[in-house]
């Protein structure tokens, strides 16, 4: 398999490499018309833009790439904005997979005859996602169901896929300095490790689960029902959904649903997975939200990639969103520090100035005319250009309210997501000063204190070992010693080229003053090639040093 995924890399790589090359170069100029009439496609694809080419070349290696490309639809921190818009159209344009035959597939999937539990199931799928598609079927006691059931073979390819990954990763650390900044390898390790966590079936019923006991007695939402006994690892039955995408404000204005109402609960429900429940839906999108018509419920579904939240970090998130209202920019990058994986800050003046200025554009901008989207987009360049690595819920976390403040939006052009987050601001302000908090915190401080305590006396003992053993080993790093050496091997050469020239120059001289032959014009050779020579040697070190500056 990891053969033939090679070959089907390369392949299509090559193809599109090509028609790139045609492109952009002279080349497409003297390329015959008649050619081009002959070839449809051909001139079809000479109109392509690169970042066209790179959406084409993902769709066409499949799944795998597929999903990458989804995933990286929201990194404005890594990719060009021309190529984040088409990365973007793999959200909605999936192609079917027509190679299989469901009633085979359910059957040895979940060993069951399918008569004996389905009045009917639909072999057109009403969704293809690049993971999975959906079906709609009814159970023999009436109820609508849908089977969200995973593609042919789509754990070996996406496993095949990741090895070449990995492979490609490797040698882009190995060959070019510019991918280092872009940490290769942590990419394919976040995507490997999200991509199979999405392809365990029995993860997302779990996570529906607790997304449920979440919001257990909040009758704003509803969550579909699954039938676990007709669910496995790769298929999933649920409770079919007959709502209104909440993208579809003139169906719902028709039923006198007001989209506003909509748009300001459904962000509030959403505000609460991530500040008091730190368990979040990470694709929010409007094809996956649903306004039930007769309940005026909001109805999340697929719950494939969901972000979680350590206790820790929620705490530090909601520390972060105080400091930003406050502007204090010396906390924010006290809390920046604790979430991230991996800072390599060059300049904190720079990183403060940077925030500074990003929280001056918020607080000179009218409340209405606030963006949060926008306002993410320049913090996570702010992070980029200024070396600090957040952890990949973090970037789930903003591509996701991004996704969500759009969402809004739509529903109401007046919507403000910052009205919506004021009331967490209060309750964040008044957590933060309750006696219970501050207790917790005390309790946990004397804790750490009594560790450290306890484990000091071993700690001590440990060193003093060590040190009698010998094994006590001090790492001593010498900043700019490189430079020193090249500087040094520098003078070291130019002193060896000034010797030589004095040698030479002495030497042609004694040649000179006695006469030795052979002479020309009564000029010794020898000694008029000497005096040549060192002459060629002093004014290729005066170009050097004039050259170089120093």
């Amino acid at each position: 398999m990891k053969l033939q995924r090679y070959n089907k890399l390369f392949t299509v790589l090559t193809k599109y490499g090509f028609e790139d090359i045609v492109a952009n170069s002279q080349l497409k100029k003297i390329v015959p018309n008649n050619f081009l009439k002959k070839h449809p496609d051909t001139q079809k694809s000479l109109s392509f833009s690169k970042f066209e080419r790179i959406r084409m070349v993902l769709e066409e290696l499949g799944p795998t790439y597929v999903k990458l490309g989804q995933i990286f639809s929201n990194r404005e921190d890594l990719l060009p904005p021309d190529l984040i818009k088409e990365l973007q159209k793999l959200q909605d344009h999936v192609a079917i997979a027509n190679n299989f035959d469901i009633h085979k597939v359910i059957e040895q999937e979940l060993k069951i005859t399918i008569s004996e539990h389905f009045k009917y199931i639909d072999a057109t799928p009403i969704a293809a996602g690049s993971l999975a598609q959906v079906y709609k079927a009814q159970l023999i006691t009436g109820d609508d169901v849908v089977l969200k059931i995973q593609r042919p073979n789509i754990i070996e390819i996406i496993e095949a896929d990741i090895l070449v990954m990995k492979q490609i990763a490797k040698n882009l650390l190995k060959y070019s300095n510019q991918a280092k900044a872009f940490q290769p390898m942590q990419i394919v390790a976040s995507f490997e490790k999200s991509i199979k966590e999405e392809l365990q079936f029995l993860r997302e019923i779990s996570n529906m689960e607790r997304f449920s006991k979440n919001f257990e007695g909040n009758e704003v939402i509803y969550v579909p029902k699954v039938y676990k006994y007709l669910s496995s690892d790769k298929l999933i039955c649920m409770e079919f959904i007959d709502g209104i995408k909440v993208s579809e404000n003139d169906i719902l204005n028709s039923i006198n649903i007001n989209p506003a109402i909509v748009a300001k609960v459904g962000v509030d429900l959403y505000l609460q997975q991530i500040l008091d429940f730190g368990f979040f839906h990470a694709d929010p999108h409007p094809g996956n939200i649903f306004v039930l018509p007769k309940t005026e419920q909001i109805c999340f579904i697929d719950f494939g990639m969901m972000g979680t939240i350590m206790p820790k970090d929620k705490e530090a998130l909601s520390d972060f969103l105080l400091y930003f209202v406050q502007e204090n920019v010396t906390k924010i990058i006290t809390v920046l520090e604790k979430i991230a994986i991996k800072t390599e800050i060059p300049d904190y003046k720079k990183l403060e100035y940077d925030l500074y200025e990003l929280m001056a554009g918020v607080s000179n901008t009218s409340l209405g005319n606030i963006k949060l989207a926008d306002t993410l987009t320049q913090f996570k360049s702010v992070m980029y250009t200024n070396k600090i690595v957040l952890p990949h819920y973090l970037y789930m976390l903003i591509r996701a309210v991004i996704i969500i403040e759009g969402v809004g939006l739509k529903l109401d052009p007046e919507f403000n997501i910052t009205d919506n987050l004021k009331p967490y601001i209060s309750k964040i302000t008044k957590k933060r000063f309750s006696l219970k908090r501050l207790f917790k915190k005390n309790l946990t401080r004397y804790q750490d204190i009594g560790n450290l305590i306890d484990n000091l006396p071993e700690d001590i003992d440990t060193i003093l070992k060590k040190i009698k053993e010998g094994k006590l080993v001090v790492i001593h790093e010498h900043k700019g010693l490189r430079e020193f050496q090249t500087a040094t091997t520098k003078v070291a050469n130019r002193l060896v080229f000034a010797i030589i020239i004095a040698a030479l120059s002495i030497g042609s001289s004694i040649l000179v003053i006695a006469k030795m032959p052979p002479l020309i014009n009564g000029v010794p050779l020898l000694g008029a090639m000497g005096f040549i020579i060192s002459a060629i040697l002093g004014l290729t070190i005066i170009f050097s040093v004039f050259r170089k500056k120093h």
